[in-house]
């Protein structure tokens, strides 16, 4: 079996190497693998310790610890092994992406929009209600006067449709989003609801 590999020197302390053996393009992948994993538990980890999920939450940082001290030490043992690394960095990179990709489909959550309109808030207010939105709406005062502050909470799914329809009616309309704690009574497009 042959290998092709190139090495540079950086000083008197570091050689680079890319050594492409099927033995290290198989470590690679499973760096790879592992960071995949490892970075997309931990991102799934924090959505579940938010929503005070202690034990399965604390069984998953064991596992994320697992594959993170076996990865780096795979990794840190040789600096100079440029395959290793780049699987290193990019499985990072896909975990983070599937971590958000699963969040996106898998868990439901919630976000509190806060509306503000100088001018058209009572009927942004009415658009959302008439979409299926439940609005609080309210009268407050802002630097250069009287503002109508509205406060709905949605899933985070439905906050480009929200967004479209408020856009529509008030394109300079002051919008902020945060994430919202579990919900236990109140009312949200689906309709009235109670845990």
């Amino acid at each position: 079996m042959g290998t092709s590999g190139a090495s540079t020197t950086l000083g008197a302390s570091m050689v680079i190497e890319l050594v492409l053996t099927p033995e290290a393009i198989l470590t690679a992948i499973f760096i790879l693998v592992l960071r995949v994993l490892n970075t997309g538990l931990g991102t799934v980890r924090v959505i579940i310790v938010n929503r005070g999920h202690r034990f399965i939450s604390s069984v998953m940082a064991f596992i994320e610890a697992l594959l993170f001290a076996y990865t780096i030490s795979t990794v840190a043992t040789d600096f100079g092994n440029v395959l290793n690394l780049a699987a290193y960095c990019l499985g990072f990179s896909l975990g983070n992406y599937i971590g958000m990709v699963i969040e996106s489909r898998y868990f439901l959550s919630f976000v509190t929009v806060n509306i503000i309109s100088k001018s058209k808030g009572h009927e942004i207010a009415l658009a959302l209600r008439e979409a299926g939105y439940g609005v609080t709406e309210s009268l407050g005062e802002g630097r250069e006067g009287m503002v109508t502050m509205l406060k709905s909470m949605v899933d985070s799914r439905q906050m480009p449709q929200l967004l479209r329809i408020v856009q529509q009616i008030h394109n300079e309309a002051f919008v902020a989003v945060e994430p919202a704690r579990p919900i236990y009574r109140g009312w949200l497009g689906s309709g009235r609801i109670s845990y």
